[in-house]
């Protein structure tokens, strides 16, 4: 079972809010999913982001393949994700 980091996308129409979430590459973008880690509300100025730092580094341990832009949150958040790499 292949693993992801990914953005799912909630929230109204023309508001975006996106949860980051840990799922297996086969669901769909806001189906079923293993974990919550965080969110995402680019919205706001500066953009929000909130991580549970703690799971998001052990499923990059366990394997998890974070999305480009779940990549660039991480980075910006200043969490490495070198172990999915």
């Amino acid at each position: 079972m292949a693993v992801r980091m990914r953005l799912a996308r909630h929230g109204a129409k023309k508001k975006p809010f996106y949860r980051i979430v840990v799922a297996d590459t086969d669901s769909p973008r806001d189906g079923k999913f293993l974990e919550n880690v965080g969110t995402y509300n680019p919205l706001r100025e500066p953009a929000e982001v909130t991580l549970k730092t703690e799971r998001v580094q052990y499923w990059l341990k366990q394997g998890a393949t974070p999305t480009d832009t779940v990549r660039s949150l991480l980075k910006k958040q200043g969490v490495s994700d070198q172990a999915a790499q």
